[in-house]
């Protein structure tokens, strides 16, 4: 484990691009999203969330949830569904890089 801080040190170097690759993926799935949640992630729909700004985990889980039935939502359920991982992922990082 005499490597371990090295490694450390190149992934932490290289997170900034990944997350930014992650963050523009994310902008290109979105595109369905932004009906309801806004092109930078403000809500045009009253009462729909703002999710520009938020903890990516977060809406990893929210989204997982949502996905497999543990969060229960007629409109986001559906859209849920239609989300691999890998699009969760993205989507989370996307808004989390928007300004709240």
């Amino acid at each position: 484990m005499k490597y371990f801080p090295f490694a450390a040190i190149l992934l932490a170097l290289g997170a900034p691009s990944l997350h930014a690759a992650d963050a523009a993926a994310g902008k290109e799935r979105a595109v369905v999203c932004t009906a309801c949640h806004g092109g930078e992630g403000k809500a045009v729909i009253p009462g729909y969330p703002h999710l520009a700004g938020q903890n990516a985990q977060y809406t990893a889980k929210q989204l997982k949830a949502f996905r497999d039935g543990t969060r229960v939502d007629p409109v986001m359920a559906p859209m849920a569904k239609l989300l691999s991982d890998a699009d969760i992922e993205v989507l989370a990082a996307w808004y989390a890089s928007l300004k709240p």
